[in-house]
């Protein structure tokens, strides 16, 4: 009788453990930006948002060295998720430089918000003109980062070199620093505006911004056809009291396209459905929109992810 009951009782708990929920144990790593950009806070609000609303997800963001870093990053298998520019996503596809071998398990998740090039110098120096930064002291941007090869781009277009500046290759915040420092003559930052670096260095010193003239926009989009032109409002940072004419590509949400379809899909639907929490975290999401969150893709999107758009009626680009 107790032999019986014992294996009732095993019986049992076999079959209600079996009827229990998988526990929690999809992990996603998303890699951002350094901590004086936008990517930093964005992606760590992100994470938290889908973390909230899809219980089985744990999402958490990592520092990264920002676009060509947090691509290799996934192609490594260190990460599942990251942000990143959509040039420097192709280029990282192709195989072409900055990238000495092809990244092609690089899947759209979504198109953000334009990143805007940032050049920074100080009020009074004799820059006008992207010709002006010949010979200066110049940060260009970290190694690896979307950034360099933004800049790389532009010099390409205005017919330099990187020999054509003293370059320092530093992100957003040691440029700052170097800056406040008396270190540069200009520097570089490609985000979504306001960036914090840069309105933290605009409370204590007199920047401006170079603001590029049609004719070298022209040149560089037909060179470079990701770039769009586009504006930095005045008053943006303190007192640069003026438009910003300047080049601008787009952040997107990558991720390693091994992922399940229906983690991607969950991740997605999440995402867009619970935006107005995003705004509320970051100023820099009152410019992502669903309607426009193929816009810019350079890379195929992840089949979960267009599940999502096709379920709201979006159109899926085709992109080999």
């Amino acid at each position: 009788m107790k032999r019986l009951c014992f294996i009732c009782a095993v019986f049992i708990f076999v079959f209600f453990a079996s009827a229990l929920p998988a526990p929690a144990g999809t992990y996603i790593y998303i890699a951002t930006g350094g901590t004086g950009g936008t990517y930093y806070p964005l992606g760590g609000s992100i994470a938290d948002i889908v973390s909230k609303n899809v219980p089985d997800l744990q999402v958490t963001s990592e520092t990264g060295n920002a676009s060509s870093a947090n691509i290799k990053l996934i192609s490594a298998g260190q990460v599942e998720m990251a942000l990143a520019q959509n040039d420097i996503a192709y280029w990282a596809m192709k195989g072409m430089p900055p990238f000495a071998e092809k990244h092609e398990n690089i899947r759209v998740v979504a198109s953000l918000y334009p990143e805007h090039v940032h050049c920074i110098f100080m009020k009074g120096d004799d820059i006008s003109d992207i010709e002006d930064l010949r010979g200066k002291r110049v940060s260009v941007g970290a190694p690896d980062s979307g950034v360099l090869g933004d800049v790389s781009a532009i010099l390409r277009s205005a017919r330099m070199e990187m020999g054509d500046l003293s370059a320092d290759f530093l992100d957003f915040n040691s440029t700052t620093q170097n800056f406040k420092d008396g270190r540069l003559d200009a520097g570089f930052v490609v985000a979504g505006y306001p960036t914090s670096s840069i309105t933290d260095l605009a409370a204590t010193k007199n920047i401006d911004l170079l603001s590029f003239n049609d004719d070298f926009l022209d040149t560089l989009r037909e060179e470079f056809p990701f770039f769009i032109k586009s504006t930095i409002p005045a008053g943006t940072y303190r007192g640069i009291d003026r438009d910003v004419s300047t080049p601008a590509v787009l952040a997107m949400l990558i991720c390693d396209a091994s992922l399940p379809d229906d983690v991607v899909y969950r991740f997605t639907k999440a995402f867009w459905e619970n935006l107005a929490d995003l705004r509320k975290a970051h100023p820099q999401a009152d410019h992502i929109h669903l309607e426009t969150a193929l816009d810019g893709a350079t890379i195929p999107v992840h089949p979960g992810a267009a599940r999502y758009y096709a379920e709201v009626g979006m159109e899926i680009p085709e992109i080999k």
